[in-house]
């Protein structure tokens, strides 16, 4: 459905929204250090020099709550679409094919000087316009586990997923099993 380069983008967005602390479900705020920002990084493959400073963390977190203000417009197409947009405008985004590593050509919308918030903002904004343009906007949900904020996006042939990548889907599980047992 979505080119490589699309899915890696929504994944590592919604990736980069479950970083966030939430106070219901007790989950910790798990970029609450350069060095946890310098392992997202490196978990999600971003190349190129990447200088990662102190004061860019805050700015991290402010993309982290856009994106997920962009989540949970998902059912509102024109407010998701003005979201997108700001995203793009404030990233600047300058669209480039560029082939790195394994990497076949793909599009970078920054240059190697560009700061990992502006970053954050144009990958997903770039795959973001691939979503709104094949209609698939409800792709974008959060986790049916009633105790979960987190986000994810469904790339299931049969659009089918309901929970995120936390582990939700077998803790429910094994919950129900245990209730069958009692």
């Amino acid at each position: 459905m979505f080119s490589y380069d699309t899915r890696s983008a929504l994944a590592s967005a919604a990736d980069l929204v479950n970083t966030a602390p939430d106070a219901p479900t007790d989950r910790p705020e798990r970029l609450g250090t350069v060095d946890a920002l310098r392992e997202f990084v490196a978990r999600w493959g971003w190349t190129g020099p990447i200088p990662i400073r102190e004061d860019e963390l805050e700015r991290v977190h402010a993309v982290r709550r856009l994106l997920r203000e962009l989540w949970d417009a998902a059912s509102d197409e024109t407010r998701a679409v003005d979201l997108i947009n700001r995203m793009l405008r404030e990233a600047a985004v300058l669209p480039q094919l560029v082939r790195h590593d394994d990497w076949p050509y793909h599009l970078h919308g920054w240059s190697d000087s560009t700061p990992i918030a502006e970053r954050f903002l144009a990958e997903p904004a770039m795959g973001l316009v691939d979503v709104v343009r094949a209609g698939e906007l409800d792709r974008l949900r959060a986790c049916a586990a009633p105790d979960c904020a987190g986000v994810f996006v469904d790339l299931s042939r049969n659009s089918s997923r309901r929970f995120c990548d936390d582990g939700c889907n077998n803790r429910l599980n094994v919950a129900a099993y245990r209730a069958r047992r009692a």
